[in-house]
């Protein structure tokens, strides 16, 4: 198929295009070259880049155009680069001249389309005198609800929705309608409107659709959006600021297209998946990031800056082990995570592309009952709307920190709130409206609903409203009204709805329970003001509805506001048992025919209320009925159906005789039907077509050619011959396509739609193959013999139909005087065709006018009707919407019209209603004749078994007899059982038969004996299992007293459960005080401290025993001297520190000045908990106490021991009455003993003296109701037979209705089990001893003489003993019976009783549960300030324990100071001890400890020892540089303190160095403890600071809580509680009446009202009491005064006395302590034992290395004398050695003459003197090592020995 842009290219050479390409090139071609004469014309290289069909950029006069050489647009540079040259756009390719020229364009702000350029307007025939509004929009009914999205708010009340191809603005307050036509005229895909509400889009469907953006409120184009998509877009959405806009496409590409739309250019573009796409949006937080859902899938996408540009990167969602599913609703998260939905209604929170939790409500319930379809971020809340019709609020913080706790991946969480919309509700979409000071919500319902909800969640909510409401999903049939301008139509929705289309008013609607599938308005002839409808449904059910306006009635008193138009059911009947297809009146009224899918066409007689006359069957399922018109001279019904059969059926034959009862079926066999069955011909018309076009071809040709020859003759002459003759050549050897191939589908297409031409004629519709044409066909003559189903036909004429080869008819209306044919198309399009008069063969069917308006993808459209007066025209299409047309007229009246709906009839409000059908599988008239008519012959059959089975008894009693007479007969004579059988084969096969039908029937049953087994569980699972116990009633036996227990369900969660609150109280400052108590002021730790006394083990013991040293003793002296001095300064300082605890432990049982007693403190605080002052709730001022606040949780404990405390007393009635029932049955079976006894007792007396005997009482059903689960094998029985029963009955009813539904009644069990009056024990027993009883006399009784007297006087006796036993018994069951009764009307009063108590109870937990709900209302905030007021007073504690610690460490520090000044003092006071008295160097010395030296502070540096002693060296001679440079320039007089003054003692010298060391290392650590403090000073004074903060914060915090409380505490206040009184109990009375206002009265109990005049009395005694105690007090602290002056007195005496004794001792006033503490210098006695252990050591030590130098000394004396010999030796060898070789040298010169060859002597002497050197050698080498060894060990040094050398 082309595109308009195609057809302008190719210049108008192609036939006539489509109907779209039509519309498109009609509606821009007369615009495509307009501009604005003030704008400047666009250079020709921009032509070149944009292509005829495309739209130009206008701009304003402040527009300006750039040339630039050597580059290209932007805009044109993305749309190539992206796509390609020639895939959206045949642009010739520019030269490179043209190229450098391009232009680049900037649009205006200012800058807006011309909307009639671009919508899309009808197409008509050119050269045609068709109007353009031939047909006018005038109002739409319906609405898309299933279109996603398809509600956006533009104003506070309006609101845009896609009807087809329109735009509709609905003002919600006018209910007025404003239409937008589509730019292409192939429908719009969706919308969205800017964040502003200035713009809105509309997305188009279409090839490569537009986006158009249209400015709001003015309505025009302001930018255009292209090549977004290939055929339609899916969803749209701008970013948070509005200035980026994202589009994703539909099927098959599904483009992700970022725009920036106000300078139309897009920025990135992707494929956002393969599979369909539902959604695309931006992150309100972040641009740059978007989220895509749609079909198994979610994709986060991030715009990422590459090393090629921006991209977009999408990360696709793995599920990991959740389910994959189709994602609809979801929302980002501020953080970047993002919450989605899924289709069984759970949440997903997804995080880095994964799920990192799944959320579920409480119990494992899903979050919503079905998929969720929407996720919104309101106000801190978010919002999810589901398919369930529900709307629930949830917590966002809960969301968005919830995680996973085990491995199910699970997390249940409860909403805040819910609102349940309505019942078959399925929310779809929501969209806030801007109303300030609300929380008004529009809500889009996929059943076909706007709602307005109100999610404020406050006392005054509104409940939800419903605005509009249409029909959800396919239109199935309209029909119009032939007096008036009404409307019906009616659905898959299961309603039928009714309009006033000229006054654009829906009036009512009715809601069936199966869909609606046709429609027919009864004819005036039948309904004289066209008050009556027919609807058809589809399980086969057709009703008549009456309409009628429901102000003529009668009025009634009280009667309601009345609406405009109501609806009655009029007659329902079930012809057929599929859905209802067509409906038709015939012309005369007389008969309605029905059809239906079933196959079937049912005829009615209309005037005798629809009496059913017969059907006819079908060879397919039936599409339409037509009845003939007037103008043929025979009433016949065209029957379409659709597999390609069309029938045609007489009228039938109306029989006036009353039903015939034997008539088996209402089949009618005998009518003369006639058949055509459609053959397709469509290739055979193609093939017609193409030889046509061929000879038309030809014809040309060969007149071309005869012009040629006639134009070369005068030209050529003689030589045109040869020339023509090898041309003609030339075409013989051109070969002529082959013809197009006769096809035929295989599978007939479906017939659409038809009607009547003339008689016997007709045109049809078809869809599929044959789609294209109009078929003009006629019956063939009847042939009976031919076989219907096997028979082709072909029509004998056609009308082409332009652009409808996909796009078929699919109904067919005419005008009233038949000049317009009005078409509705496959594709949602309106056809309308003008006709001549008359012409029934569609001859001048070729002007048309075409229109697209219902959804072009499926928007069929499945029916159209004009009005009565062909002023209207309407349409019902596939896509839910209904459009309403004004016909083009040119006496258009101006008035405005309205409908009249009719005036009821007479009588109607007093006619009985009928009743519906209401089951749909109910039997059809047809099967309900049948199924009378085969109960009739089974009830014929039964009777047969019946009298073969009298038959078969009559043989057994025979037979029985025959047996008997056997019996009595001897025994010899007998004939044995099994000689009577016949044939002993027979009566076992039968007992193998009969075992075998045994298991088949349980085998055949076995699946439905599980099936209500499991049925039954399920129920007793239900209903049984969840009571605690059932009622029971319990009669008394003489009275009409009774009593019923309480039906007990098991205990609810509230009683069983204990919800602990969110947030716990926070403990009062009161309590906080009790628990710390006054410990924490002693917190601090005790600061003093002992000397560490030094281990005595000071001599180690030897191991070998030896006498002690003079050294030794005296070490030990010293030792032990020491240990003394220790020990008594020991025991001194542990007096002093125990004297100090007394004195602190005396000192903290001083109570201070705020001293108060405990026990007035106890008595205090219960006073104020539990006397209090008894302030209204009401007041203004009252502050509710701590312990009395409340909230949810602890209000459903209240609630829950309220239920518990009811349930035990009510379980406890349950078993005083089930003991009380127990008490009957033993009571029943005593007295039927008893009345067995008194039968057998008035069996020996005379009927005279019989006495009545009470009537045994009875056990009813309601007092033993668990028997109703028991049953057996009878009461299975009786069941049975109960049941045939009431089916044989409901035949019977549906026999004499002729239709019937087939209602099951509710069975129960058998009344002969639930009536039984006895217990089976009490039966048994009875039945015993009425056996014995009567059975005895029989073995008795034998043939006795008349009496004697003695015999008659025991007979009489016995028969007094009798009559007294008879009287005892009755009087004992007359006892038995009150004795009961007296219990049963105790028991009752008692329950009379709890039932007042429980109706109290009642009434207290409705209350408590109002207060519970009002509670939870306020429990999200309370939480937040109680939280608020935790983490404040718990970082005030937390402060406050870090004042305490700091306070501590500051104590401690200061005790850290006083030990170091401590130590100091004894440094100088012990050094002032060695120095002893009248030292002449004691100045000096003390100078010398004195000196402040500045030191290098040790540093801790890693290394080797050596280093550290170094450095250590240098830094000791560095700081006494510094030191001998400090005390120079300090002190006038110089000493050297590094030399020991002649004559002073060099140890006191030594000793004062190191004490300095010491008091250096002292001072030092005194500044950094000092130091320490100040740093603690500071920080104390900083927390200070805080928590003087924090105090405040809290106290507001605190009071903000109060507050809270308060409100909380008025709104409960509001609550009414409900308390019964007596008029006794009401003492507020005025004039001795009540007064009729009781609202300012109080409720007070009688108890407290005691109490507080009893505290009156106890106050004065009170009063009393305290004031003489008070008294007494006074006089108790004057006493104690005057003895603390005394005290005061006694302790300065001794305090003078003590000074005199020191001053007289120690010459002045001394600090005892200090001088216990310094009596001894452990330091300097420390050292002194150290010293002389030490030096006794060295001693020891000096002495061992002596005797070892000794030892080694001689040893080196050793081996010198031994290397002396040593060398002797070598010497004597060598002079030896010499002398033999001077003599073997001579014997060899003096004999080498003689002996020429060696001797064997001399080679073995040269042989031994050769090993003798060796082994010299070697010796000689090992001397010289030891002589090197002993060197080195510092021995004598010997000049080196060097070997002699040998001779060259």
């Amino acid at each position: 198929m082309k595109e308009p842009d195609d057809q302008d290219t190719d210049g108008g050479k192609s036939d006539r295009s489509k109907s779209d390409r039509r519309q498109s090139h009609s509606s821009r071609s007369a615009s495509r070259t307009s501009m604005k004469e003030d704008h400047k014309s666009i250079d020709d290289t921009t032509g070149e880049a944009f292509t005829e069909g495309e739209e130009s950029y206008i701009e304003d006069d402040e527009s300006y155009v750039e040339h630039l050489e050597g580059s290209s647009s932007s805009f044109q540079d993305d749309y190539t680069e992206s796509f390609g040259e020639s895939r959206y756009m045949e642009t010739p390719a520019p030269d490179a001249e043209e190229a450098e020229e391009e232009v680049k364009k900037k649009i205006s702000e200012s800058c807006f389309y011309d909307y009639m350029e671009l919508v899309s307007m009808p197409f008509v025939t050119p050269d045609s005198n068709i109007p353009l509004d031939l047909l006018t929009l005038v109002h739409s009914f319906g609405y898309d609800c299933r279109k996603r999205a398809n509600l956006q708010l533009l104003e506070s009340n309006t609101v845009m929705y896609i009807a087809g191809n329109q735009l509709i603005f609905l003002n919600l307050k006018t209910k007025e309608q404003t239409y937008l036509r589509s730019s292409s005229g192939i429908g719009i895909g969706v919308i969205g409107v800017h964040p502003d509400k200035t713009y809105f889009t509309v997305a188009e469907k279409g090839v490569f659709p537009k986006i158009i953006i249209y400015e709001y409120p003015s309505m025009r184009p302001y930018r255009i959006l292209q090549d977004g998509t290939d055929l339609a877009y899916a969803y749209v959405d701008f970013n948070f600021d509005g200035t980026l806009l994202a589009s994703v496409g539909g099927s098959p590409d599904h483009t992700l297209t970022i725009w920036n739309w106000k300078e139309e250019k897009p920025l990135l573009r992707t494929k956002a998946f393969s599979q369909e796409v539902f959604k695309v949006t931006f992150n309100p937080e972040d641009d740059e990031q978007l989220t895509t859902s749609g079909s198994g899938h979610i994709k986060f996408w991030e715009m990422a800056l590459t090393f090629t540009g921006l991209k977009l990167q999408g990360s696709l969602g793995r599920f990991g082990k959740t389910a994959t599913t189709d994602i609809e609703g979801y929302m980002e998260l501020p953080d970047g995570k993002v919450l989605s939905g899924s289709e069984w209604g759970n949440m997903l929170l997804w995080e880095g592309g994964h799920i990192k939790v799944e959320l579920s409500r409480a119990a494992g319930k899903p979050c919503h009952q079905g998929p969720i379809n929407q996720i919104m971020l309101d106000e801190g809340e978010v919002i999810t709307i589901g398919s369930d019709g529900c709307v629930r609020i949830w917590d966002f913080e809960t969301i968005d920190t919830a995680d996973v706790i085990d491995e199910t991946g699970l997390l249940e969480i409860e909403p805040i709130n819910e609102l349940q919309v309505d019942k078959n509700v399925k929310l779809f979409f929501m969209i806030k409206m801007n109303e300030v000071g609300n929380n008004f919500w529009l809500a889009q319902d996929s059943n076909g609903a706007i709602w307005k909800l109100d999610l404020s969640f406050s006392n005054i909510t509104q409940d939800p409203e419903c605005l509009f409401s249409f029909h959800s999903g396919a239109i199935e049939a309209l029909a119009v009204s032939p007096v008036t301008y009404l409307m019906a139509t009616t659905g898959l929705d299961c309603s039928i709805r009714f309009y006033d289309f000229a006054g654009k008013t829906p009036l009512l609607q009715m809601k069936f329970k199966q869909g609606g599938t046709a429609l027919a308005w009864v004819p005036r002839l039948i309904s004289y003001g066209g008050a009556q409808i027919t609807a058809g449904f589809e399980d086969g059910i057709v009703r008549i509805l009456e309409l009628y306006d429901p102000k003529g009635l009668t009025v009634f008193v009280g009667r309601k506001k009345v609406s405009d138009a109501d609806i009655r059911l009029k007659q329902v009947f079930k012809p057929h048992t599929a859905a209802v297809t067509a409906l038709a009146y015939d012309r005369d009224g007389e008969v309605l025919a029905t059809g239906s899918k079933d196959k079937t066409v049912f005829f009615f007689e209309v005037e005798r209320d629809y009496k059913p006359i017969g059907y006819i069957t079908t060879p397919g399922p039936i599409c339409q009925l037509t009845w003939s018109s007037s103008s043929h001279p025979e009433s016949t019904l065209l029957i379409i159906c659709e597999n390609g059969y069309v029938l045609e059926a007489p009228f039938p034959a109306i029989k006036e005789e009353e039903e015939d009862h034997d008539v088996v079926s209402y089949e009618i066999k005998d009518m003369c039907l006639k058949y055509f069955h459609f053959t397709s011909v469509k290739s055979k018309i193609l093939r017609l077509i193409e030889i046509e076009r061929r000879k038309k071809q030809k014809e040309l040709k060969e007149k071309e050619k005869q012009e040629r020859r006639k134009r070369l003759e005068t030209e050529m002459g003689e030589d045109v011959e040869k020339e023509l003759q090898g041309e003609e050549e030339e075409e013989e050897e051109e070969e002529e396509e082959p013809l197009p191939e006769i096809f035929v589908p295989s599978k007939a297409c479906h017939i659409l739609c038809g009607f009547y031409s003339e008689p016997g004629k007709f045109w049809i519709s078809l869809g599929g193959y044959d789609s294209g044409f109009l078929y003009h066909c006629e019956f063939p003559p009847d042939d009976k013999s031919s076989d219907n189903t096997v028979r082709k036909d072909e029509p004998f004429d056609f009308r082409l139909l332009e652009d409808t080869e996909d796009n078929p008819i699919t109904t067919i209306t005419f005008s009233i005087n038949q000049e317009m044919m009005f078409c509705g198309m496959q594709n949602g399009a309106i056809r309308a065709y003008i006709l001549s008069k008359n012409d029934s063969s569609l001859t001048s069917m070729e002007d048309y006018w075409h229109f697209n308006m219902h959804d072009n993808n499926y928007g069929r459209v499945n029916a159209i009707s004009t009005s009565f007066d062909d002023r209207f025209l309407v349409t019902a299409g596939a896509d839910s919407n209904i459009f309403v047309f004004n016909i083009f007229s040119e006496f258009e009246l101006k008035k405005v019209v309205k409908a009249k709906v009719p005036s009821p009839r007479f009588g109607l409000e007093t006619e009985p209603i009928p009743e519906d059908i209401e089951d749909s599988k109910a039997y059809s008239i047809e099967n309900a004749r049948r199924k009378r008519e085969h109960d009739k012959l089974m009830k014929e059959v039964e009777e047969i078994k019946a009298g073969k089975r009298e038959q078969i008894k009559a043989l057994r009693n025979q037979l029985q007899k025959l047996l008997q007479m056997n019996e009595e007969l001897p025994k010899h004579m007998q004939f044995k059982r099994t000689d009577f059988d016949l044939d002993s084969k027979i009566r076992a096969e039968i007992g193998k038969k009969t075992a075998n039908k045994i298991q088949r029937v349980e085998k055949e049953l076995a699946w439905e004996k599980e099936k209500h087994q499991l049925g039954l569980k399920k129920l007793q699972n239900r209903f049984r299992d969840s009571l605690e116990s059932d009622t029971i009633v319990v009669h008394a036996i003489q009275s009409d007293h009774k009593i019923s227990s309480y039906r007990l369900v098991k205990p609810s969660k509230y009683s069983k459960t204990k919800r602990a609150s969110q947030s716990e109280r926070r403990p009062s400052k009161f309590e906080r005080f009790e628990k710390e108590g006054t410990g924490r002021k002693d917190s601090q730790r005790d600061t003093g401290g002992s000397i560490s006394v030094p281990e005595e083990s000071v001599i180690e013991k030897g191991k070998k025993f030896r006498p002690k040293t003079l050294s030794e003793i005296m070490v030990e002296n010293q030792i032990e001297k020491t240990r003394k001095l220790i020990l008594k300064a020991e025991r001194a300082q542990m007096k002093i520190q125990q004297r100090k605890k007394e004195w602190e432990e005396l000192y903290k049982s001083k109570p201070d000045d705020d001293y108060e007693d405990p026990k007035d403190v106890q008595a205090i605080k219960e006073a104020q908990l539990f006397m209090g002052d008894f302030n209204l709730k009401t007041a203004s001022d009252y502050k509710i106490p701590e312990h009395m606040r409340i909230n949810a949780a602890k209000k459903e404990e209240e609630l829950g021991y309220l239920d518990s405390m009811a349930y035990s007393k009510k379980m406890h009635m349950n078993k005083s009455i089930i003991s009380l029932r127990d008490l009957k049955v033993a009571v029943i079976e005593e007295i039927q003993c008893l009345e067995q006894e008194l039968k057998n007792i008035q069996l020996t007396l005379p009927i005279s003296k019989h006495l009545p005997i009470p009537q045994v009482p009875q056990i009813y059903p309601e007092e033993v109701p668990e028997k109703r689960f028991q049953y057996d094998d009878e009461t299975l029985l009786a069941f049975k037979q109960q049941q045939v029963k009431s089916q044989d009955e409901k035949a019977h009813q549906v026999e004499q209705t002729a239709f019937a539904g087939s209602a099951g009644g509710f069975l129960r069990l058998s009344s002969g089990k639930e009536g039984d009056l006895t217990t089976r024990d009490s039966l048994s027993r009875a039945s015993k001893a009425s056996a014995f009883s009567l059975d005895l006399p029989k073995f008795t009784e034998f043939e006795r003489a008349d009496p004697t007297d003695v015999e008659l006087e025991i007979m009489k006796r016995e028969e007094i003993k009798h009559v007294y036993m008879q009287q005892y018994l009755i009087n004992r069951i007359k006892e038995l019976i009150v004795t009961f009764d007296a219990e049963l009307r105790l028991l009752r009063h008692q329950k009379l009783k709890l039932d007042i108590q429980m109706k109290l109870s009642d009434l207290h937990h409705v209350t408590l549960f109002q207060e519970m709900l009002l509670l939870k209302n306020f429990e999200k905030q309370e939480n937040i300030l109680q939280e608020r007021v935790n983490s404040l007073d718990k970082e005030e504690q937390d402060m406050q324990w870090k004042i305490n610690e700091t306070l501590k460490e500051m104590e401690e520090k200061k005790n850290e100071v006083a030990k170091l000044q401590d130590q100091e003092k004894a440094l100088y006071a012990g050094f002032q001890t060695a120095l002893g008295e009248n030292n002449k160097f004691a100045n000096f010395l003390m100078k010398v400890l004195k000196k402040r030296i500045k030191r290098v502070k040790k540093k801790e540096v890693e290394g080797d020892v050596d280093e550290e002693e170094e450095s250590e060296e240098s830094s000791e001679e560095e700081s006494s540089l510094e030191s001998d440079e400090d005390e120079s320039g300090s002190e006038d007089e110089v000493f050297d303190d590094s030399i020991c003054p002649t004559n002073c003692d060099m140890g006191l010298f030594e000793l004062a160095l190191q004490l300095r060391e010491k008091r250096l290392d002292i001072e030092e650590a005194l500044v950094e403890e000092k130091k320490m403090i100040d740093n603690l000073k500071k920080e104390h004074d900083t927390l200070s600071k805080k928590v003087k903060t924090v105090a405040t914060n809290l106290n507001a915090a605190e009071e903000a809580l109060e507050a809270y409380q308060r409100e909380k505490q008025q709104r409960l206040n509001e609550l009414l509680v409900v308390i019964p009184l007596k008029l006794h109990q009401i003492e507020y009375v005025l004039f001795g009446e009540l007064p009729s206002d009781l609202s300012g009265t109080l409720v007070f109990s009688n108890h407290s009202l005691g109490r507080l005049q009893e505290r009156i009395v106890q106050l004065h005694e009170e009063n009393s009491k305290q004031q003489k105690l008070n008294k007494e007090c006074r006089e108790r602290r004057k006493q104690l005064i005057r003895e603390k002056r005394e005290m005061a007195k006694t302790i300065q005496k001794m305090e003078e006395t003590v000074s005199q004794l020191m001053i007289s001792k120690f010459g002045r006033v001394i600090n005892l302590e200090a001088l216990q503490t310094l009596s001894v210098n452990t330091t300097l006695e420390e050292l002194k034992i150290k010293k002389l252990r030490k030096e006794l050591s060295n001693i020891k030590e000096m002495k061992m290395w002596e005797e070892k130098i000794a030892q080694v000394r001689w040893e080196l004396m050793m081996k010198t004398k031994e290397h002396t010999k040593k060398l002797h030796q070598m010497n004597d060898l060598c002079i030896e050695k010499k002398q033999l070789d001077s003599r073997l040298n001579t014997l060899q010169n003096q004999q080498g003459n003689a002996f020429q060859g060696p001797r064997k002597a001399d080679t073995e002497a040269r042989e031994r003197v050769t090993e003798l050197i060796q082994v010299q050698a070697e010796r000689i080498q090992a001397l010289k090592e030891e002589i090197a060894l002993l060197r080195k060990k510092g021995g004598l040094l010997l000049p080196p020995i060097h070997r002699p050398q040998e001779n060259e």
